[in-house]
Parts: structure tokens; sequence; C-alpha cells
């Protein structure tokens, strides 16, 4: 169960990440406090970075055990 984990937690980051860039970019509306801020969209896209280097990571090591 342990070879799931980062895939799953980069996948989570990754939709975070998303979900508060668009808030910061004012894309998506339903924040008084992140929406229209840009700061939520660096945060958002360090986080969204963040999880497709752990989901890419963790599936290569998941297809590497495999083997």
């Amino acid at each position: 169960m342990k070879k799931w984990v980062r895939p799953l937690v980069g996948a989570f980051l990754l939709f975070i990440g998303v979900v508060w860039s668009l808030q910061g970019a004012g894309v998506v509306d339903n924040s008084e406090v992140m929406s229209g801020e840009s700061q939520w969209l660096g945060i958002g896209l360090v986080v969204a970075v963040v999880g497709v280097a752990l989901l890419v990571s963790g599936v290569r090591k998941l297809r590497a055990d495999r083997r």
C-alpha cells in the first residue's frame, strides 16, 4: 500500500495547486480571501509543480517495481 502514497499525494497536490492557481487568477470566484490575489496564483503553481513531480516519480517507481 505504501507504493501508492506518493502518486496519490502528488495527484492531490496537483489538484489543489490548480484550484489555487485558478482562484488566484480570478477564474474561479468562490473565495473572498483567495480570488484575484496574485500570491495564490504563485503558491498554486508551486504546489502544482510539486504535485506533478511526486505523481511522475511515484508512477515511475510503480512501473519499475512491476518489472
